[in-house]
């Protein structure tokens, strides 16, 4: 069986990008060490979601994506022969982003991704959205898996999950930096139900301000053969403190549940949903604050 274990790594930040860079590369080392192929980091964990509100003051704080904070990272996953999906406030013109990137177990970037949905109503409006969905097949000891990735409030729009599912992802890696309560759960719930792939989300834990822990993992496989009715798709669901916590995802158990079930592409009709794309806002959601 080709099982696939994903570490939450659900901690606390530092006080300083140093801080942050030891005691994250030590998480990972524990999460090798419990038998882990991925090691999921929450949202920005360069800063600790630490957001300067000043335009200035996130150029200071922000890393470059090929500085020594993330090479670290890297070359730890080529030791360990684990991935690793570490965050961070990185370098950017004309202002940072929120930002993941993903090594495979040889120590390769294959996949960076920033947040495309930024909360503009908060501090990210300084920040630069990113402008895609992309997906990579990550090598992994399980064997190749396709994944992408959200950030955090991608999770509330539905396209995000959707267009990660049409490239092709089995896993959505989710870096998180809010409370996770019974809806924001169920919105992840709904992403991998409705799309019957996994999601897996990092979050940090109580004492982080604004966050409460309950990182996260849905496998998307609701039925299985000689089972009546439907299943909990829930893997995981952490508590508030501090921890290294482990999803176990049976990629066998879900490809087979893709080739027959009917949620995912099997059958939308993608030409009565142009008003999707329609650019246009309507009352009652016209924002003052929003970017396109």
């Amino acid at each position: 069986m080709k099982q696939l274990r994903v570490a939450l790594l659900q901690l606390l930040p530092g006080g300083s990008l140093e801080e942050n860079r030891q005691k994250g590369l030590e998480g990972c080392r524990r999460a090798k060490a419990a038998g882990a192929d991925i090691a999921l980091f929450p949202e920005m964990w360069s800063t600790g979601y630490d957001l300067p509100k000043d335009p200035q003051g996130l150029r200071d704080r922000a890393v470059p994506a090929d500085g020594e904070f993330i090479q670290a990272f890297g070359r730890l996953a080529a030791q360990l022969e684990m991935a690793i999906a570490v965050t961070l406030l990185e370098s950017w013109d004309p202002s940072p982003r929120n930002t993941v990137i993903l090594f495979d177990r040889h120590g390769s970037r294959v996949l960076t991704y920033a947040k495309v949905h930024t909360c503009d109503f908060d501090a990210e409006r300084l920040l630069t959205p990113g402008d895609d969905f992309p997906t990579a097949e990550l090598d992994t000891a399980a064997g190749p898996v396709q994944v992408g990735a959200m950030i955090c409030y991608d999770r509330e729009f539905p396209e995000s999950a959707r267009i990660l599912m049409l490239k092709g992802a089995e896993l959505i890696l989710v870096p998180n930096a809010c409370p996770m309560e019974i809806n924001r759960l169920s919105q992840l719930r709904g992403r991998a139900f409705e799309n019957m792939l996994g999601i897996a989300t990092c979050n940090y834990p109580a004492g982080q301000p604004d966050c409460n822990g309950h990182s996260s993992a849905f496998d998307g496989v609701a039925y299985l053969p000689g089972q009546h009715g439907s299943r909990d798709i829930c893997l995981l669901e952490a508590g508030g403190e501090e921890g290294i916590y482990q999803a176990v995802f049976d990629l066998e158990v879900l490809r087979r549940y893709r080739e027959n079930e009917v949620h995912g592409n099997a059958y939308r009709h993608p030409g009565k949903y142009r008003l999707l794309t329609e650019e246009r806002i309507r009352p009652p959601f016209c924002r003052s604050d929003y970017r396109p």
